[in-house]
């Protein structure tokens, strides 16, 4: 009886390198290689199909998007794919004793990890959806985006280096990625438009959620809905972690999840924290319970998923209650009406005053929540 459960049970491991797949099936010592092209993944289709392997889950790791065709080729043919985080399948092997590390032993960690998430029925916390097209192509784009600004402001760090006589060399590649921004701009919002203006109305009804954000959540975030409060919160790395150990108690900590997407969502809480008829109050009464101004805003940014993730679950645009109000006289900017990131791009004369860009960069890289 307890064989045909493990049979029941089988996973397969797959190696993933830029130019070759290591493919190794829980219960079998033999690893065989195919090149990682569209004729390989035919030959593991094929194999997987045909043969009585019949696995439970397959099981890669995320490799810089060279795993990307196959899981896709398996999934259109019908298998469960798992795509797990390269350290978490090592720290997996290191804890069942297996220290060794080549192509082959890494296929078979996989697959018996594989085994594990089914036997533990934890499989569908880790199955991959399936693949979107367009919202592949939204994160492309959200993603070159945040290439290019990343290129522009080193240009324009080195500029201050340089002797003026070079300014101008610097200048001609800083506007041309510039230009090249305001392009992606234009396909991200076409693109946006035709595919998901619903739910980016819905998003951007919410005050701090601007039109970059919203594209972000949409392209980064298709779970979002679909999963609780707590799931949501884990899955984009916002979720508190203890760290506790007999009669001492740890500072809790924020780890993993998607950090493209967890550092949008903190300049949203830097908005919402001014401008958010919910948001603000609670940064407010986090700060004058003593916590750091920094974990005031990870929890604000947990609070707002969780807005997010309600309204799109419910199918409802934002509603302020009406005991909620933006007291704007306690803001430098007097008289001027409540901002919206929908309405325009985050300045630094919007950013509230008790923050920098720069507590924003150290901040989405990983805070303590304690």
């Amino acid at each position: 009886m307890q064989m045909s459960k493990r049979q029941q049970t089988v996973a397969v491991g797959i190696d993933v390198a830029k130019g070759h797949l290591d493919v190794a099936v829980s219960e079998r010592k033999d690893v065989f290689n195919v090149s990682n092209d569209s004729a390989g993944h035919d030959k593991i289709v094929a194999l997987l199909k045909v043969g009585k392997i019949k696995p439970s889950v397959v099981v890669m790791e995320a490799t810089g998007g060279y795993e990307k065709p196959v899981a896709k080729a398996l999934q259109r043919a019908g298998f469960l794919v798992v795509v797990v985080n390269p350290k978490q399948a090592r720290d997996y092997a290191k804890g069942i004793g297996v220290f060794a590390k080549t192509d082959k032993v890494d296929a078979r960690m996989l697959a018996e990890f594989g085994e594990m998430l089914v036997s533990r029925r934890k499989l569908k916390n880790y199955l991959k959806l399936p693949v979107d097209e367009r919202r592949e192509r939204l994160l492309a784009l959200v993603t070159r985006r945040r290439q290019l600004l990343t290129m522009s402001l080193a240009e324009k760090q080195r500029m201050g280096l340089m002797p003026k006589e070079l300014h101008g060399s610097v200048q001609v590649v800083v506007d041309l990625l510039d230009d090249q921004v305001k392009k992606i701009d234009l396909e991200v919002r076409g693109h946006v438009d035709e595919h998901y203006m619903a739910l980016d109305q819905l998003l951007q009804s919410t005050p701090g959620i601007g039109d970059q954000c919203s594209a972000m959540v949409i392209a980064a975030l298709p779970e979002l809905g679909q999963l609780n409060r707590r799931k949501i919160a884990s899955l984009v790395g916002i979720a508190p972690f203890p760290k506790d150990s007999g009669n001492s108690t740890g500072r809790r900590f924020i780890q993993g999840g998607r950090f493209d997407l967890r550092r949008s969502l903190y300049m949203a809480a830097l908005v919402a924290a001014r401008h958010n008829a919910i948001i603000r109050p609670f940064y407010k009464r986090l700060v004058a319970a003593g916590k750091l101004k920094k974990v005031a805003l990870v929890a604000c940014m947990r609070k707002l998923l969780t807005i997010l993730n309600a309204m799109v679950r419910e199918g409802r645009a934002w509603e302020a209650p009406a005991s909620a109000v933006v007291d704007v006289a306690e803001t430098p900017q007097k008289g001027r009406k409540r901002a919206s990131c929908r309405k325009k791009s985050l300045t630094n004369q919007e950013i509230p005053h008790e923050f920098s860009v720069d507590d924003a960069l150290v901040a989405v890289a990983g805070v303590g929540c304690g």
